[in-house]
């Protein structure tokens, strides 16, 4: 081995040699990596996991021995793959858990137990495994890429964001409208079997629900992490690299980023701890960099911008806490980064909708979040975007009733993207109490005379707007929802089964569809020749119990622990795919298999519809009657939202890969399938030649 060789082996090696972690250091760093991602990295929880901190977590566990907890981690924890840790692992995370809630003040049985479980931990603690991470790490940090700049890239103008070239795929969805339509037919219903891999990447690890957007055969792809890169689309040759510095506690559930935005010479990131950047496209270099919120009260991004009229327009996540803000919509400018106007999506009192809280304080109000980005038509000059529900979820636990709205939450609003002002509102479940939101995708329709806007909840309704007025049109209950006793067929006011009306705390609420979908982040897919909206389904149920929060500033948080199943009327078969006709929302066809769609829909002008599940496989349905023509298993499941594009002549189609925060559930309920963690990457394919 030569010198030079030794020299790195002694750096690395004395780099390793630093003194063990603590009991404290251990256990955060490994729940960082084993829990953060459902839990949170404040341990206050998500819409994935419990809070591990506070009055929930105490009521819970409050008055019972720290050994009990420990046992139940190790046997459960994580879903499906506790294994994977030792007993002095799920100890030190255990210890890392109790010291966090006895520094919040709490005290009792389970505080007692702390010493116990930190002496197990010390058991198992190893220096050289400490030793050989960090040897690992710095192996990891080092690379000898440079970045390229790209000498011919053309800036994207207005026109082009409103008509795309075919090859190109410019915002999340392809086109302002929402459609996810590619008007490629080179790979169509009759060649499509001969598809195969054109070339992959490997990418961060985290939870990969990107969108990768493509400009004259270069491909910018988001990664987990705040990483973008050009790539050459026909290849997979990397470009340039841009990586964002977050702090490391601002990234949550796992650091989705949905979707970027390209307008000019300019890239646009939200970022995980709630600012938006620019960034240059032909060189990766960044521009200019907005702070939206303090990602200290838990603000944060998964959704991205769209530039709409010239502005970049962008919601924000993380509004459970009772901060006094709660969440809201931007404009920016996109030249400076400067904000134009802020819309807040919580009503404040003495406002227009205001009254509509219980009689809570401004403090005391929090949700809104905008998990999605959203749609816009350039002739009405609209944007529209979905709202999520109220925070905490369930009404009792913030102190209201499911006869308080709490606008603007859970609603479809329209907006002028130069000004920020509120043209309309539809509200689809005002008081929404069970976390099921209809915040999601908004597809625009010309049908008929109609300007139409569609849009699906988790609670499986689909939604037709006027998208001039907000005026309701119709309501299609795609699964057989069992929430609402009344859906009025006039106005699409929803009214509550008399038990959830009614549920106090610890009452449980039992729904089919459940939490997770229903429908969720996985988009639909419109087809213009057959206008046929393609939706992605989940049949699942779910309970939910509202607990207690603290009700002051600085309190709040979900506020509900829930648990899920398959619907049984899915006899098993609950990954659900259906093709609705857009005239009357009546079904055409529906595809039902066991594992669940883990990807949006992705449809062309070759009669297809791509989407990617749960057991890996990634597939291409026939448009015309739900066939499956083609299939491929991938080495993880396939996740984010396909696109297709064009080349050097070849149209591809590409997927991204690795399961991200779904896991916590499908390895309980999808025991038989495999679902590897890790295996984030790109795929992309072409036509054999």
């Amino acid at each position: 081995m030569t010198r030079v060789r030794w020299s790195i082996l002694a750096a690395l090696f004395a780099a390793g040699a630093a003194v063990a972690e603590t009991t404290s250091e251990r256990g955060a760093r490994l729940y960082e990596r084993h829990c953060a991602a459902c839990h949170s990295r404040d341990l206050r929880g998500s819409a994935h996991g419990a809070p591990l901190v506070g009055p929930s977590f105490l009521a819970a566990w409050g008055m019972r021995e720290a050994t009990e907890l420990l046992t139940y981690t190790r046997h459960n924890m994580p879903p499906r793959n506790a294994a994977a840790l030792s007993t002095a692992d799920h100890a030190a995370i255990v210890a890392f858990l109790l010291e966090r809630n006895r520094a919040a003040g709490a005290d009792g049985p389970l505080m007692a137990g702390i010493a116990a479980v930190e002496e197990l931990a010390a058991e198992g603690a190893s220096e050289a495994w400490e030793s050989a991470a960090a040897i690992d790490a710095i192996a990891r940090s080092k690379g000898g890429f440079q970045n390229r700049p790209l000498e011919t890239f053309r800036p994207v103008s207005e026109a082009e964001l409103a008509h795309p070239e075919p090859g190109d795929w410019l915002h999340w969805r392809r086109t302002w409208n929402g459609w996810g339509y590619s008007p490629l037919a080179q790979i169509n219903r009759r060649n499509v079997r001969r598809l195969h891999l054109a070339w992959s990447i490997v990418m961060r690890p985290g939870s990969n629900q990107g969108t990768p957007l493509v400009r004259d055969g270069v491909m910018f792809l988001t990664h987990p992490d705040n990483v973008i890169q050009a790539l050459d689309a026909a290849s997979g040759e990397l470009i340039w690299e841009y990586r964002y510095p977050y702090p490391d506690d601002a990234r949550k559930l796992g650091g989705p980023t949905r979707n970027i935005a390209l307008f000019g010479e300019r890239l646009f990131l939200a970022t995980y701890d709630a600012a938006l950047v620019a960034v240059d496209a032909r060189t990766g270099e960044e521009l200019w960099r907005a702070e939206k919120a303090d990602y200290r009260q838990g603000y944060t991004h998964s959704a991205g911008p769209v530039v709409a009229g010239g502005v970049v327009v962008s919601g924000i996540n993380g509004c459970e806490r009772f901060t006094g803000q709660g969440c809201f919509i931007t404009g920016h400018d996109p030249e400076t980064g400067r904000e134009l106007w802020r819309l807040s999506t919580i009503a404040a009192p003495g406002q227009p909708g205001g009254d509509t809280w219980g009689g809570q304080p401004a403090e005391l109000r929090a949700g809104g979040d905008t998990w999605i980005a959203g749609s816009y038509d350039p002739d009405l000059d609209l944007f529209y975007i979905g709202t999520s529900q109220a925070k905490p979820w369930v009404a009792s636990s913030r102190g209201m009733t499911v006869d308080d709205e709490a606008l603007y939450t859970n609603a479809t609003l329209a907006l002028r993207p130069r000004t920020g002002e509120l043209v309309w509102y539809f509200q689809h479940v005002p008081g929404e109490t069970l976390d099921m939101e209809t915040g999601f995708e908004r597809v625009l329709v010309d049908r008929d005379g109609q300007r139409l806007l569609l849009t699906v909840g988790k609670d499986g309704l689909l939604w037709k707007l006027d998208r001039r007025t907000g005026a309701f049109l119709q309501v299609a209950d795609l699964l057989g929802q069992d929430l609402f006793a009344a859906i009025d067929p006039a106005s699409g006011r929803v009214t509550y089964r008399e038990d959830i009306r009614g549920a106090k705390l610890g009452d449980p609420m039992r729904v089919c569809p459940g939490i997770y979908g229903g429908h969720n982040w996985q988009a639909t897919a419109y087809d213009p020749h057959r206008t046929l909206l393609v939706v992605p389904l989940h049949g699942l149920c779910s309970q939910m119990v509202g607990r207690p929060v603290e009700l002051a500033p600085g309190g709040g948080g979900y506020g509900g622990v829930s648990s899920t199943w398959i619907d049984p009327r899915t006899e098993g078969n609950s990954g659900i795919l259906t093709a609705r006709r857009i005239e009357d929302l009546a079904e055409v066809w529906t595809h039902r298999q066991r594992a669940l769609i883990l990807t949006g829909v992705l449809t062309t002008a070759g009669g297809l519809a791509f989407v990617g599940d749960l057991d890996r496989y990634f597939k291409a349905f026939d448009l015309d009657t739900g066939e499956v023509l083609w299939q491929t298993r991938l080495p993880a499941p396939p996740h984010g939202y396909p696109i297709s594009f064009s080349a050097g002549g070849r149209q591809f189609i590409a997927v991204q890969t690795g399961i991200g925060v779904f896991r916590a559930m499908t390895a309980e309920l999808f025991p038989e399938i495999h679902q590897p963690t890790g295996g984030e990457a790109l795929f992309v394919f072409a036509l054999s030649e």
